[in-house]
This record gives structure tokens, C-alpha cells and sequence, in this order.
């Protein structure tokens, strides 16, 4: 019997996770994949910040994937530990919406939700209407898995050790809350923890307490996420995960207290002990929010005490551009360049984290990268934007040259930010297929690399000051570089005869060197537009 219980809930299990993430996926593209902008709106202001949270998570079906999002962005500099705290606060509300969801006990649209799941994703021509039935199609695949679990665990209601169990966590709260915790550190996932609490509630296997002892401890568990994403972050990062733990663990404390009172309150808001659960889980978030909205800032001084230091937080939008001062064409160039140069920075900054990347084979940086690419990309559509209103002005010839120059600039900065990415994926293909390079080898890549932003940084300072210098000692230094790709190619052919170098390997290594070379390339076009010659 405990070998068919066993595969049905974890067959379940697996159908629900499967289904949530699939969910997900469809909801994501249908509404455009555009997380990163609904996080854009986050400001100081913690009321908005736990509100986009919220979606987020909706959208995501995680309340982990969201943490772990947070995380990322404050590692990257591009939240600070106001917007990340409000936001975690945020996607512990969102969470509570997939158990409101399974505990009204919809299994049997299970199947005809599928079957239209299906339809629209296969055979529709409109990509919204595929995505539209890929949520549709998750959704029924989660309740089918729910009713796997809960139709596998039935037999359970017979067997007196497992009943025992159960109820030894109703009487002793702080032992389910600890059972809680280690299932959902090990399933990574607060929902599908939740779920499997749903399922032992509708076969009556689990009483109330039992079942509020456990959601307490999902709440903690959920925390294991953040901190593992955490570890060998920034200050930021860090910060923004211990907000996370103890912002969970003190509201667990604290309804932990009132249990009682608030079990037999949680008893009287439904008839089912499905409903009363998820009842209980969304209360209980939305309270431990409300309770620590009014201590915000304390709270925030309390996580800078515990881990003391400064934080570096990029802006996500334009910083320096401003519509007004169109009408003063000067004015409204010079606060253009201040945001190319921006921009130019991030462009560069990018390029170091993913040679990083690729030689440490560091996960981490190569998030890092993707993410401050969707912020240059951003920055690139705006300051274009904005350069073309301009160019609709009065411009003499000389500011008509200069919007013109800062087009192209623009345009090569979001090229070297494309690269950079490239270098990523080639990151991913090491890593991911175990390609071993040499000491040799790598040692020639940090080599091209140190030869490629010496002539960035020269470019950049050209581009600040209008240094002519600067600007003809990068467009000079670009035969260098192409002459040393040419014998580092030279040299990789030389290990693949003496077979030296594994072939797979060596394919990754050339396109390393294109791309250095290109963003070189791009390094001469920022110089020559100094120089007037574009």
C-alpha cells in the first residue's frame, strides 16, 4: 500500500508542479513577458512596492521565483532594500492565490481545461490565444496532479501511525511548523507544499490545527530559496534575503502566540477544512504585511544595523533626460550625453561580468549580465526617443551633428551590451556541456579582454570630454586588436593539431574572440564619432 501511496503523491506532486509552471509560462507571455517593467514602477513608497510584489508572483505562480527574482535585481544593484523588502512583502499575498485556487476543489474542470488547454495551444494561429490556452492547459494539469495526490493518500485514513502522527502535530504546534518548514526547503516550492497540506485536508486525513501548524511552516521554509540565492551575493542581495527571514519568521512568532484564538477564527470562515486552510494561509499574509507596514523604515534600520555597509542601486529608467528642456536644444544635449554616458558605463560593466562569468563559470554574474541588459536596452529606446524629439527642434548644424553622433553611440553601446550576452550564452555552453579550456587558453582571453576595455575606457573618456587624444590612440589600438585575434587564432589551431584542445571547446573559443573583436569595433565607432566621422 505505502509503495502505491508513495508514486501516487509523487506523481501528484510532479503533475501539480508541472502544471503550475506551465501556468505560468502562458500567463507570462500573454501578458507580454514583461516582468522587468512591472517592476519599474517600484518606488520608496512600500504600499506599491508590495502591491507589484503581488502581481509579480501572480504571474509567476511562485512566490520562491519572485524572492529569487528580488534578490537578483538588489545583486545587480538595480533595487534597493526598501523596493526588495515591500516586494517580498508582496509575494507572500500572491502566493496565498494558487491555495485560494485548489481549495475550492475544481477537479472536475480538470479535464475539460486540459482538453481546451490544448486546443487553443496547438492549433491556434494567434500567438495570445497559445499562450491564453498554455495557462489554461497548466491549470487543469494542476488540478489534475491535486486530485492524483488526494486520490493516492486516501488509504492513508486507515493507517493508525500516520493519523497519530498527524494529530501529535495539531497538539504540538511548533513540531508541524518545523515539519512544514523542512517539506517546503525541500520541495523549493511554498505552493506545491501547500497543495499536498490541501490534498491530506480534503481526504480528512489532517484536522485544522494539524494543517495551521503547517502552513506556518511553509512560510519559513520558503525562506531557504532566497538565503541559497543569496550566498556570494552583494550587500544588497544579502539584505534583501535576511529581510526576507525575518520578516517571515517574526510573523510566524507572532501568530504562533494567538494560535488558538486565531485557529477557532480561521474554524468560522468556512465549512471545509480546504477552504479554512487557504483561509488561514491568506489571512495570516496579508496580516504579518499589514502588522510591519506601520514599522517599516524601523525594520529597514534594523536589517542595515545587522548587516552594515553602503549599497549601490542603479536606476532603472532614464536619470538626466527631462521633456521640458527640449525647447533648449544645449541644454537638452547635454543631458542626453549625461545619459549615454550612463548608459556607456552599464555597457561596459557588462562586458567585465561576463568574461567573469565565462572564466569562473559564476551563475550568478551571468544573471547579473541578462538583467542589466533588458536595463540598456531600455535606456537605448528612451534615449533614442528622446534624441529624435529633439531632432524635430530648431537645431543649428552643430547640435544637429552632435543629436546625430549620440544616435550612433547609442546604437553601438546597446551592440557591446549584445555581446556581452553572447559571451553569457557561451558561458552557459561551458558550463552546461563541461567544456574544459586550458590555463593557456584562458590566460589568452583575459589577455584580449584587458586589451579591449583599456580601449573602452579610452573611448569613454574621449566621449566625457571630447579628448581627440583618447579618441585616436582607441581608433590606432583597433588594428592591435584585430592583429591579435589573428594570432590567437593562430595559436588555437597550433593546440587543436597537437591536440592540445578539445574540438567543442575550441568553437566556443573562437566566437569568444569575435566577439571581442566586435565590441572593439564598437569602442572605434564611439572614438571616430568624437573625432566627427560617422
Amino acid at each position: 500500500m505505502m509503495w502505491q501511496v508513495a508514486m501516487g503523491l509523487i506523481g501528484g506532486l510532479g503533475l501539480f508542479l508541472f502544471g503550475m509552471q506551465i501556468m505560468a509560462s502562458g500567463m507570462q507571455k500573454a501578458a507580454g513577458d514583461k516582468l522587468r517593467r512591472i517592476l519599474e514602477v517600484l518606488t520608496s513608497n512600500p504600499f506599491i512596492a508590495v502591491v507589484t510584489g503581488a502581481i509579480v508572483t501572480v504571474l509567476v505562480q511562485s512566490s520562491s521565483t519572485t524572492t529569487v527574482m528580488v534578490v537578483g535585481f538588489a545583486n545587480a544593484g538595480l533595487m534597493n532594500l526598501s523596493q526588495a523588502l515591500g516586494t517580498i512583502m508582496g509575494a507572500n499575498i500572491g502566493t496565498t492565490v494558487t491555495a485560494q485556487a485548489i481549495s475550492f476543489r475544481l477537479e472536475v474542470i480538470a479535464l475539460p481545461a486540459i482538453g481546451l488547454g490544448a486546443a487553443l495551444n496547438f492549433f491556434s494561429k494567434r500567438r495570445l490565444k497559445r499562450y491564453i490556452g498554455q495557462a489554461i492547459l497548466g491549470f487543469g494539469l494542476l488540478f489534475l496532479g491535486m486530485t492524483t495526490m488526494s486520490s493516492a493518500m486516501s488509504p492513508l485514513r486507515d493507517a493508525p501511525v500516520f493519523v497519530d502522527m498527524l494529530a501529535y502535530f495539531g497538539k504540538n504546534p511548533l513540531l508541524g511548523m518545523l515539519a512544514g518548514a523542512i517539506f517546503t526547503a525541500i520541495l523549493q516550492s511554498s505552493s506545491g507544499a501547500t497543495g499536498v497540506i490541501i490534498a491530506l485536508s480534503i481526504q480528512d486525513l489532517i484536522t485544522f490545527p494539524s494543517a495551521l501548524a503547517l502552513i506556518l511552516g511553509t512560510n519559513i521554509g520558503t525562506c531557504i530559496t532566497a538565503l541559497l540565492a543569496s550566498l556570494g551575493t552583494s550587500l544588497a542581495a544579502k539584505r534583501a534575503a535576511l529581510a526576507h527571514i525575518m520578516f517571515n519568521v517574526a510573523g510566524v512568532l507572532l501568530f504562533l502566540l494567538f494560535i488558538n484564538p486565531f485557529s477557532e477564527l480561521m474554524m468560522g470562515t468556512a465549512q471545509t477544512i480546504p477552504r479554512q486552510v487557504a483561509n488561514a494561509h491568506t489571512v495570516f499574509n496579508v496580516g504579518s504585511t499589514l502588522l510591519i507596514l506601520p514599522f517599516f523604515k524601523p525594520f529597514l534600520k534594523v536589517i542595515d544595523k545587522i548587516l552594515p555597509g553602503e549599497e549601490g542601486v542603479v536606476d532603472l529608467g532614464p536619470k538626466f533626460l527631462d521633456t521640458r528642456m527640449l525647447k533648449t536644444p544645449a541644454v537638452a544635449i547635454g543631458s542626453a550625453k549625461k545619459e549615454v554616458l550612463r548608459m556607456a558605463t552599464l555597457a561596459r560593466e557588462m562586458v567585465k561580468d561576463s568574461i567573469t562569468a565565462f572564466i569562473k563559470e559564476d551563475h550568478k554574474l551571468m544573471v547579473q549580465v541578462y538583467q542589466k541588459e533588458e536595463i540598456l536596452d531600455s535606456l537605448e529606446k528612451e534615449i533614442t526617443t528622446y534624441l529624435a524629439e529633439l531632432s524635430l527642434h530648431s537645431l543649428n548644424m552643430d547640435q544637429s551633428q552632435q543629436v546625430s553622433g549620440l544616435m550612433h553611440a547609442v546604437n553601438d553601446l546597446e551592440r557591446i551590451g549584445d555581446h556581452s550576452e553572447t559571451i553569457v550564452h557561451l558561458a552557459e555552453d561551458r558550463v552546461g556541456d563541461k567544456l574544459p579550456f586550458s590555463e593557456e587558453a584562458l590566460g589568452e582571453l583575459k589577455h584580449m579582454y584587458e586589451k579591449v576595455d583599456w580601449m573602452l575606457d579610452q573611448a569613454l573618456e574621449a566621449f566625457e570630454n571630447d579628448d581627440y587624444f583618447a579618441a585616436r590612440s582607441v581608433i590606432e589600438e583597433d588594428d592591435v586588436v584585430d592583429n591579435l585575434e589573428k594570432t590567437l587564432r593562430k595559436h588555437h589551431i597550433e593546440r587543436l593539431n597537437e591536440k592540445k584542445c578539445h574540438p567543442a571547446s575550441g568553437v566556443v573559443y573562437l566566437d569568444l574572440l569575435s566577439n571581442f573583436e566586435r565590441i572593439a569595433d564598437h569602442a572605434t565607432n564611439i572614438s571616430q564619432v568624437v573625432l566627427g566621422v560617422f
